[in-house]
């Protein structure tokens, strides 16, 4: 996903790494201010992301996740940010009717994908194993008791799914509170974008999967987020693999749909509503967004495009 930025004299850009993708963060300024605290808003950004990855890594041994799917079936003591996350879960599994699911993890291993797939590419499945299907209700898996601060789960969990947008959200947040009114935060595709840019009109978002700008989201004091498979789809021994998990049909890896890109008022309501309406495919997806009011854009691997009702006032 592009985005269309001129550049100002007084904009603050910065890139970095973190969350297994690419962070950029563009503030627009009426006025400048010093180095030192263009630093320490940078740092800041930078620090909420590492916090989060240090808590919700599953490639990290010692993340907060790691150690909670160590603990299958014991109340552990949990972070406020893993008590909102898991919570998050359980409100998009209700909403897309158990598409999105974070019980997948022993999945995502069975087909290879154990590493930081930018560091590791997935070589090799687990033999003989055919992957399971999602059974039972998530409330029987994961048990949270925000007021203990501690949960209970029986089954692995990944919650990947939302913590990018979930993050994004933090960091605007810390900027409103900065009074920085003008910016965009990127974290791979998934954005929140606030006010104006240096043109002064809405900020300009390509669509991720096409090869040039023929289509653009204008959006304001919006997230966005695009659910997708042409990062994390590999092939061993004939057959196409991808991360992005139907807990219903865990043996099917659908690859009609390019991405789904999804706008909501919060980045993480985006985040969970795109991966939600990719896996029930282009049909059903658009269907369930028409019918919930989302506004979803849908992106096929012949180059078509299909668009809710909602989403149209943002096309350009």
């Amino acid at each position: 996903m592009r985005i269309d930025k001129p550049s100002k004299k007084n904009n603050i850009e910065d890139y970095f790494g973190a969350m297994g993708t690419d962070i950029s963060l563009e503030i627009n300024l009426d006025k400048k201010i010093s180095k030192k605290r263009e630093s320490e808003l940078k740092q800041e950004v930078r620090d909420i992301f590492t916090r989060n990855e240090g808590i919700f890594s599953r490639f990290q041994r010692d993340s907060e996740l790691s150690k909670m799917n160590r603990k299958l079936g014991v109340k552990t003591e949990a972070s406020q940010a893993m008590i909102e996350v898991l919570l998050l879960c359980e409100k998009f599994n209700q909403i897309s009717k158990g598409y999105f699911d974070p019980r997948v993890l022993e999945n995502l291993k069975k087909i290879g994908y154990k590493k930081d797939f930018r560091k590791n590419y997935p070589t090799a499945t687990a033999k003989g194993t055919e992957l399971c299907k999602v059974t039972g209700k998530l409330a029987d898996d994961l048990r949270i008791f925000p007021n203990e601060r501690k949960i209970l789960i029986k089954k692995e969990v990944d919650t990947t799914g939302i913590v990018k947008g979930y993050t994004i959200d933090l960091v605007k947040k810390f900027l409103f509170d900065k009074g920085i009114e003008n910016f965009i935060i990127d974290a791979g595709g998934d954005m929140f974008a606030q006010g104006l840019n240096s043109r002064n009109s809405k900020w300009k978002i390509g669509i991720e999967g096409l090869e040039d700008n023929s289509m653009m989201l204008a959006i304001s004091g919006m997230g966005i987020a695009t659910s997708g498979i042409s990062r994390k789809r590999w092939t061993i021994g004939g057959k196409t693999f991808h991360h992005l998990i139907n807990p219903k049909k865990p043996n099917e890896f659908a690859c009609d749909l390019k991405t789904v890109t999804v706008i909501d008022e919060k980045a993480v309501e985006a985040d969970g509503r795109a991966k939600s309406l990719f896996l029930m495919g282009k049909e059903r997806g658009l269907k369930f967004a028409n019918e919930h009011k989302i506004k979803a854009l849908f992106l096929d691997y012949k180059g078509n495009i299909y668009v809710s009702e909602k989403i149209k006032k943002h096309v350009l």
